[in-house]
């Protein structure tokens, strides 16, 4: 039995160079694929997230003006996408800054100022809540709306087709 002969075959585990390559194209591929998708998703849990703390930041204000029977002021800047709560004697101020992602589009009812300019809302304990509905929306051009029914006074999100 010879130990070693010229004409072995040398048997050497591992991978080429192609088809390490091959595997990268496939995974690239995959990934270019599927990013769209994941970023689609994660923009609208953003969205969906900013009209969860739009709600409990109008619920806190509401609240506040109902339990210490206190007025309260409630600020939303569409150009800053800044939410401010605040109470009379300056006990109270509570202030939202939506993500980058997310912008206020709009706040109704609809003003004779400027779209731009923050709008004021008053609060006041045993009266009935204002009727405001804040259009946010994210870069994606997907629409969501936060609203006070004046009725019930029960902030709620809602998303937009």
């Amino acid at each position: 039995m010879p130990t070693s002969s010229v004409g072995a075959i040398n048997k050497r585990a591992g991978v080429t160079l192609i088809e390490m390559m091959v595997v990268v194209l496939l995974i690239a591929l995959l990934a270019g694929v599927s990013y769209p998708a994941v970023a689609a998703g994660v923009d609208s849990l953003r969205l969906r997230s900013a009209s969860d703390a739009i709600v409990a930041f109008l619920n806190t204000a509401l609240d506040r003006a109902d339990r210490r029977q206190q007025a309260v002021e409630i600020s939303i800047s569409p150009r800053d996408s800044v939410l401010i709560a605040r109470s009379a004697d300056s006990g109270f101020m509570r202030r939202l800054d939506l993500p980058e992602t997310v912008h206020i589009a709009g706040v109704r009812p609809a003003a004779e100022i400027g779209p731009d300019l923050p709008r004021r809302f008053l609060v006041y304990p045993g009266g009935s809540a204002p009727a405001i509905a804040i259009d946010i929306a994210n870069h994606s051009g997907r629409h969501r709306t936060v609203s006070i029914d004046p009725i019930t006074g029960v902030p709620r999100a809602e998303s937009q087709p």
